[in-house]
């Protein structure tokens, strides 16, 4: 994050903190079995920590949209609104699914309200489901219109960053698919009795996703601050001047335009052509 010096990367690193700070508390509550607060607040952070991690997929992709096209958006939805739609309706999954995590982990509560929370909980992670199928849809549409520029250093890189928001997908849906099962035959299953299936179908998949982020991270592959979106205000400005705000490689080409000059060699690696 500051190494890149791209700000809105706190989401990713803020996921790992929690995912981190889940198994402490883990290790403390196998010390402290008759501490259950602890263990509840584990049982919370396990849940909702992975839900950050789809929230910088959301972000991440918004600004592929706007450094990888000329028009800074795709099935007509703009770059700087597709990171705030997703997140928006990523905020959603979040709050339901830390209800359901928080009524269903409460000490001395019945069958009953124990079930309740489970179900707001699969609420919760069903919409995050949809969400997800909604994104790799606009994914795929980038895809095509990637599939449509010239070969250039830009358009490796956007398709590298692309795959990588694919096995992502795959990788949260993976683990939607597994609390899902586990959670469908409600408090009886006995899938949490045996910690394996955690460990290899969540936490070792949102290990990988960290690591994939943090390998291929988006502010080394779209640096600098010309690849920032532009603030809102920016946006209004030129509104006022009767100019639609556009991505990366549409700016590049009304400069181009205007200085009737050939792209430099040093432009192409920065990745402001297409």
């Amino acid at each position: 994050m500051f190494w890149t010096r791209k700000p809105y990367s706190w989401v990713i690193c803020f996921s790992g903190g929690l995912q981190t700070a889940a198994y402490v508390l883990r290790t403390i509550s196998i010390r402290q079995v008759t501490n259950s607060s602890v263990y509840s607040l584990w049982f919370i952070l396990m849940m909702i920590a992975p839900v950050w991690t789809n929230a910088y997929a959301y972000m991440v992709m918004g600004r592929m949209v706007f450094n990888f096209t000329s028009t800074g958006s795709v099935a007509k939805v703009k770059a700087w609104h597709f990171g705030l739609i997703f997140v928006l309706l990523d905020v959603c999954a979040f709050l339901a699914q830390l209800g359901g995590a928080a009524i269903a982990s409460g000490t001395n509560v019945s069958e009953k309200t124990a079930m309740m929370g489970i179900h707001i909980y699969m609420g919760g992670i069903g919409f995050q489901q949809l969400c997800l199928f909604i994104f790799l849809g606009l994914a795929i549409r980038l895809h095509m219109h990637l599939r449509q520029q010239p070969l250039s250093p830009q358009r490796k890189t956007a398709f590298r960053l692309l795959y990588v928001e694919y096995i992502i997908v795959f990788l949260i849906t993976g683990r939607i698919i597994f609390r899902l099962i586990e959670y469908s035959s409600g408090i009886t299953s006995s899938i949490p009795q045996h910690e394996v299936y955690q460990y290899v179908f969540d936490s070792s998949l949102m290990l990988i996703a960290l690591a994939l982020f943090n390998i291929f991270h988006p502010g080394m592959m779209m640096p600098g601050k010309a690849s920032n979106m532009p603030k809102r205000k920016e946006r209004k400005t030129l509104k006022k001047q009767g100019q639609a705000p556009m991505g990366r490689a549409g700016e590049y080409m009304m400069l181009e335009k205007w200085r009737g000059v050939s792209p430099a060699p040093g432009d192409v690696e920065a990745g402001l052509i297409n």
